[in-house]
């Protein structure tokens, strides 16, 4: 079975979609699972697949793997790169899709074993569309007629952990992710005259100083946020004083707490600065993606399979969250679970230096496929096994 899922990664990694329309990433995920004794149903307003596999009368465990790309130029030359022009594969998307495909044939195969009901989640628009809520809005946490007493999720990465390595933690997996949008309105005029215009490319630039003050000045160093600005716009040419300044920003938390403090002071300190140069500005705090929360016996739980599973020495307990962010979190919000990373770093590769997830160079080794197909389907064989999940364990496996 190995080589039809890492057959199945490739001919996802080949053909590459972006967003909440994947119709042929569906497609090759609905032939994947043809043939098996599962409930299958696809999303109304997205291209989701949702596939339900039925056991003996017990508990329901949801599995999810997400499905779409990014839109980046592939530059790493395998075989079976990108062929659509600016869209890869960056963040491995693809292998967890693959994955949890196999899991599903893998659990069919041993459905006699099975002390419960599976769910499949196959998760469209991850990047930035929140695939995740969609698909719950539209029921899949409904959809094996009851609610799942757990769910899990894993995440590949191309650096940091060594290709088959494991990690999570109990709380904070990963960050909460905002996005602050600021618009400072001045009056244009000739660069020569700047006092005779009222320029809003210093004022904006202060805006951008002064949040790196905020983040320092009241946030608790225990509980860090980080705010960074990606893309900063405006005028023209040299000798025009512009109409206006606009920038982008992300924002990340780990705690409600910052994250409604951030909601509250970053428009604040934005509105005050323009004042304090006689202009105004618009600031617009969109609410993304959540913190990824693990719950402390659920991320154990991972931790025990995975040590009994592929020994020990394949987990670990992470030291700190992430500042990455994942719309798994929606889920989590109303199902107890973990999230857990599995290194992807191809042998050969240094994990400290290899090119990151996002990157248009990033490689994921084949060989992690078996190991996140094994994980799923064995989460899931022994969570319904249980009436309750494990103790929490503060070692996990280190």
């Amino acid at each position: 079975m190995s080589g039809e899922i890492t057959e199945l990664r490739h001919a996802i990694h080949r053909e590459p979609e972006i967003g909440l329309d994947l119709p042929k990433t569906q497609a090759k995920v609905l032939a994947a699972l043809d043939g098996l004794p599962l409930e299958i149903s696809t999303g109304r307003g997205l291209s989701s697949v949702t596939a339900v596999l039925r056991g003996r009368p017990g508990p329901v465990v949801l599995l999810r793997g997400d499905m779409d790309a990014l839109p980046v130029t592939e530059e790493t030359h395998l075989p079976y790169a990108s062929v659509i022009p600016g869209v890869m594969h960056a963040c491995g998307h693809d292998l967890h899709t693959a994955m949890l495909a196999g899991a599903a044939r893998l659990l069919s195969a041993r459905r006699a074993e099975l002390d419960g009901t599976v769910v499949f989640m196959f998760q469209p628009g991850e990047e930035g569309y929140a695939g995740a809520r969609q698909m719950i809005e539209e029921g899949v946490l409904e959809a094996a007629g009851r609610r799942p007493v757990a769910a899990y999720g894993l995440h590949v990465t191309s650096q940091r952990l060594p290709c088959g390595t494991f990690s999570t933690r109990p709380g904070a997996m990963l960050a909460a992710a905002d996005q602050i949008m600021v618009t400072v309105h001045g009056r244009g005029g000739h660069a020569s005259t700047p006092h005779r215009a009222a320029d809003p490319v210093p004022v904006a630039c202060e805006m951008v100083t002064a949040l790196q003050t905020l983040v320092t000045r009241k946030f608790d160093v225990f509980d860090p946020v980080v705010i960074t600005v990606g893309s900063f716009h405006a005028g023209t040419t040299d000798n025009v004083i512009p109409d206006e300044a606009t920038f982008l920003a992300t924002a990340r938390s780990f705690s409600h707490e910052s994250r409604a403090a951030l909601a509250e002071l970053v428009p604040r300190l934005i509105g005050d600065i323009a004042r304090g140069h006689g202009l105004t500005a618009e600031t617009i705090y969109a609410a993304e993606y959540p913190v990824t929360v693990n719950d402390a016996a659920e991320a154990a739980f991972a931790g025990e399979t995975i040590a009994e599973v592929f020994g020990p020495e394949r987990g670990e307990q992470a030291e700190f969250p992430l500042t990455g962010a994942e719309d798994f979190s929606f889920v989590l919000e109303q199902v107890p679970g973990a999230f857990v990373m599995l290194g992807a770093c191809p042998p050969g590769n240094d994990p400290l230096t290899a090119p990151t997830n996002h990157s248009a160079h990033a490689v994921f080794d084949d060989g992690a496929l078996a190991d996140g197909t094994a994980l799923y389907a064995e989460l899931a064989l022994r969570r319904v096994r249980r009436t309750a999940p494990a103790p929490p364990d503060p070692e996990l496996n280190r």
